[in-house]
C-alpha cells in the first residue's frame, strides 16, 4: 500500500487528489468491513448509542464541542457531542446486553494534528463477565485482522517500525518509567494510591529531568510518559502498556491487592497510541468519588467543569462486571495502509 503525499495545494474534494487518497480509502472499507464481520461471528452485537450528551464524559483533559438543544417549549438545554460512546453502553451493559459494540464518530475538541481530528472514528466493544486479558487479546487481533487485510510487512511513522505481528511486549506503567526515565513510580503514591507531587518532583530533578512549575502529581505524570516514556513504546513489535496508577484511570477498577493501581492499558504500535482499554469499575461511589476529583483538576487547569451523568452512576448498580476498549479506528487504518497524517485516511476531513 503506498502512502499519501501529505503536501496538497489543492482541496481534498479536487478530483486529482481524491484520486491520489482513493486506494486508502477503499482499504479502509475493507477494513471497516471485516471488523464488523469478526465482531458478528464473535456474537457482538452493533450498537448505535446517540452523539448528543448531557455529560461528554468526566476526564480532566478531554474537551467537548458544546451545543444547545432547544425543547419543544423553546427553552434551551446545554449538550455536548460524546467523546465517547462509553457511558450509553455501559448502561446497554446494566441493561443486560453481554457483548456490545460501536463504530461510529466522536467528537473531541482542542485536538487537531497528524494523529489528532476533531471528529473521528472510534471502533468501542464490551464484554460482560470476561477479564481485561480477553480485550488486550482481541485489541491485538485487530490490529493483526487489519495488516492482514492489507497486507502491509511492517507499520511505521516517523521512522518508527513494528512488525504487528509478532507476539506483543507487555510492561506495567511503573515498569516502563523506571525503565525509560529511572523513576520509582509507586513509590510517589501511599498505600492507599495517592500522589505525592512532591516526591515526584523530588526523583525528577535527582534523575536531571526539567522539573516544571506546575508540579501536581498528575501533570508531572503526563510529562514523563509524553517525553521519556511513549517514545519507547511500540518500537519493533507492539506494546501493551499495563496497570496505571488508580488516579490515572477514572473508570478503571483497582488491581486486587494493590489500591496504588488499576487495570487500564493502553495499546502502541510504532509509537502511536491505538486503544486504551480497562476492568470496568462498576463501584458507583468510589465512581463518583473519582468524577468530583477529576473535575476539580479540569476547572483547576482550564477553568472549566462537566456535570455528572447521574443515570450513569445509577446504572453502575446495575452493571455486571466487565472490561471495554476504546480503539482509534483511523489511526489504525493510518498505519495499516502507510499514510502520513489521520487526514488521509478520512473521506471527508472537517473543515479548517
Amino acid at each position: 500500500m503506498s502512502s499519501i503525499n501529505p503536501v496538497h495545494s489543492s482541496p481534498w474534494w479536487a478530483p486529482e487528489r481524491h484520486m491520489d487518497r482513493r486506494p486508502i480509502l477503499l482499504a479502509r472499507n475493507r477494513i471497516d468491513s471485516r471488523i464488523r464481520n469478526w465482531l458478528a461471528e464473535n456474537d457482538f452485537l452493533l450498537v448505535d448509542p446517540p452523539g448528543l450528551q448531557r455529560s461528554p464524559g468526566n476526564e480532566t483533559h478531554l474537551h467537548a464541542f458544546q451545543t444547545t438543544m432547544i425543547g419543544n417549549d423553546g427553552v434551551g438545554d446545554t449538550m455536548f457531542f460524546h467523546t465517547s460512546p462509553e457511558f450509553t453502553m455501559k448502561k446497554l451493559l446494566a441493561a443486560g446486553e453481554t457483548r456490545i459494540a460501536s463504530l461510529q464518530h466522536v467528537w473531541r475538541n482542542r485536538e487537531r494534528s497528524a494523529l489528532h481530528h476533531p471528529e473521528f472514528t472510534m471502533l468501542e466493544w464490551y464484554r460482560a463477565g470476561a477479564p481485561y486479558d480477553v480485550v488486550i487479546a482481541d485489541t491485538l487481533g485487530f490490529i493483526r485482522l487489519a495488516a492482514d487485510t492489507t497486507g502491509i510487512a511492517r507499520f511505521s511513522f516517523r521512522d518508527r517500525d513494528c512488525d504487528p505481528r509478532l507476539e506483543a511486549e507487555r510492561i506495567s506503567v511503573a515498569e516502563a518509567f523506571l525503565a525509560h526515565a529511572g523513576i520509582d513510580l509507586l513509590a510517589s503514591m501511599d498505600a492507599d494510591g495517592v500522589p505525592d507531587g512532591a516526591a515526584l518532583a523530588g526523583q525528577m530533578a535527582a534523575q536531571g529531568l526539567a522539573v516544571p512549575e506546575d508540579t501536581s502529581w498528575s501533570y508531572l505524570f503526563s510529562r514523563i510518559l509524553v517525553e521519556k516514556v511513549e517514545p519507547e513504546l511500540g518500537n519493533g513489535r507492539v506494546t501493551v502498556l499495563d496497570r496505571y496508577p488508580a488516579c490515572e484511570a477514572a473508570l478503571a477498577r483497582r488491581v486486587p491487592g494493590d489500591r496504588r493501581v488499576a487495570e487500564r492499558f493502553e495499546v502502541y504500535a510504532s509509537g502511536v497510541e491505538l486503544a486504551n482499554g480497562f476492568g470496568e469499575l462498576t463501584d458507583a461511589a468510589e465512581q463518583r468519588e473519582r468524577f468530583v476529583a477529576e473535575m476539580d483538576e479540569k476547572e483547576r487547569i482550564y477553568g472549566e467543569r462537566y456535570r455528572i451523568d447521574e443515570d450513569f452512576l445509577a446504572a453502575l448498580e446495575l452493571m455486571p462486571e466487565a472490561s471495554g476498549v476504546a480503539l482509534g479506528f483511523d489511526r489504525l487504518v493510518m498505519l495499516a495502509t502507510g499514510a502520513p497524517r489521520i487526514e488521509a485516511v478520512l473521506w471527508a476531513p472537517v473543515a479548517e
